[in-house]
């Protein structure tokens, strides 16, 4: 891949546009600062600041700007306890109890189901939005000491897996599962095993100083006739493992790269691919199947694409983290005022960016050279149940269905794993997708039949 995807033009274009659109609405809001990160694969091809990280000082916004970045938080502590799962420490499907035997709700009926961390990091557990205390309105959060106090007082406001209800009280208490399985302090537990090896060098679990300097300043919403004021300094304390997180889009970046990767653990790699993928499928869908919650992540489909991430609200700041595993694209947007509606800001990147993107790293990729032996087995191919046909096709061998109207959905592609043997790898799971393909080939090289998963079908000249 070339240096930068940024430089080739079609893309170079695309961030011509935002940049100019990202600047317009930002002068007609009146907003003070935004910074931008764009992510293809391991690369981060494009980030930028606009407008001001502290007005008053004309700081400018930049992209190693420190936002607090509030519930994309959320995304850590489920790595955390993904982490921990995999290390053998607890199940997803434990009890909170077992690990928290202080937790309970009060009035819960005996016969009904026990919240598990999966319900924490799915919001489906039915617990309340948040511990009882008015925080997000006087600021004043609660210590740890006093969640344990105050959470036996609260009930339960469903049984479980009733619907989804987004509860930072539940990821408070997925925090505190972190530190009990781990025998660790969360802040120091998220620094060691996520944030140093993926050398995200400007990213911080507790609060900076109010007046660090390389935090953007907060601001509160533009109201009418009014000018725009400080947002008050924000430390979450005892929810700190839902909403306390402060970092830079280009940290963040290292996180969404994260998501594109495979293998198993080890330095960078601090999940395994699997558990990746397993965080970022539906767990729980909405009903109108557009939608739905991963391990952590939202899931949604915009545009025949899934995206998955976060956003994230505390006083002055405004966050949101859109990828696309499909397709390895990225966008982290941080903003510092109560207004910035950063999710506006991914969904144009998503929208202009994301496609351009794509387009010019499958481009810049060398094209599948097809063995010549594969020729041997292309033909026509029938058994009872149907025909198919083995070609060639782009540098790939494929089966596919070319009786049907559209014939694409039933492309299979054959990836050599031996001699004669292929995976099949198909958009559609019912099509043996995973199994293998093997030719039977005779004393002259002839195929005298091929083995698709557990079935067989036979050469025939013509249809």
């Amino acid at each position: 891949m070339a240096e930068s995807l940024a430089y080739i033009p079609e893309v170079a274009a695309q961030i011509k546009l935002l940049d100019a659109w990202i600047e317009g609405q930002m002068a007609y809001a009146e907003q003070p600062g935004l910074s931008i990160a764009a992510v293809y694969d391991q690369q981060l091809v494009w980030a930028r600041g606009f407008g001001w990280a502290d007005v008053a000082r004309k700081t400018p916004a930049a992209p190693e700007t420190l936002y607090r970045i509030a519930s994309i938080t959320k995304l850590f502590t489920a790595t955390a306890l993904m982490q921990l799962r995999d290390a053998g420490k607890l199940q997803l499907d434990d009890p909170l109890a077992k690990h928290l035997p202080w937790f309970r709700l009060k009035d819960v009926p005996a016969d009904e189901r026990a919240i598990t961390l999966r319900h924490l990091i799915t919001h489906t557990s039915g617990m309340p939005r948040e511990a009882g205390f008015p925080y997000w309105t006087d600021l004043r959060f609660p210590t740890r000491e006093q969640l344990k106090e105050n959470v036996p007082t609260r009930p339960a406001i469903m049984p479980v897996e009733t619907r989804w209800k987004y509860s930072n009280l539940a990821l408070a208490l997925a925090g505190e599962v972190v530190m009990a399985a781990s025998g660790r302090a969360f802040a120091e537990y998220v620094r060691e095993k996520i944030l140093n090896p993926l050398g995200m060098e400007r990213t911080f679990v507790d609060s900076p100083a109010p007046d660090d300097l390389r935090l953007a300043r907060a601001y509160g919403r533009r109201l009418p006739g009014k000018p725009r004021e400080d947002a008050p300094f924000t430390d979450t304390a005892g929810i700190a493992p839902a909403a306390n997180m402060t970092t830079c889009v280009t940290d963040l970046a290292r996180f969404a790269m994260l998501q594109f990767r495979d293998g198993p653990v080890g330095g960078a790699q601090i999940l395994s691919g699997a558990s990746l993928r397993e965080m970022q499928r539906i767990h729980w869908l909405e009903p109108d199947w557009q939608a739905g919650w991963g391990l952590g992540f939202r899931i949604e489909r915009t545009e025949g694409k899934t995206w998955i991430g976060h956003g994230g609200a505390v006083r002055g700041y405004r966050t949101h983290l859109h990828l696309c595993p499909a397709d390895k694209v990225a966008f982290a947007v941080f903003t510092n005022s109560d207004d910035g509606n950063a999710a506006q800001y991914t969904a144009k990147a998503a929208k202009w960016l994301a496609p351009a993107l794509v387009k010019a790293a499958r481009l810049e990729e060398p094209a599948p050279a097809a063995d010549p032996a594969w020729t041997a087995y292309e033909g026509r191919y029938r058994n009872a149940w149907g025909d198919v046909q083995v070609l060639v096709l782009n540098g790939e061998l494929v089966l596919l269905d070319p009786s049907q109207p559209d014939p694409l959905p039933t492309l299979v592609k054959l990836l050599p794993v031996a001699p004669q043997s292929f995976k099949m790898e198909a958009k559609a799971g019912f099509l043996s997708h995973g199994e293998r393909c093997i030719f039977e080939l005779d004393g002259h090289g002839k195929v005298v039949r091929a083995k698709v998963g557990e079935g067989y079908t036979y050469p025939v000249n013509e249809w």
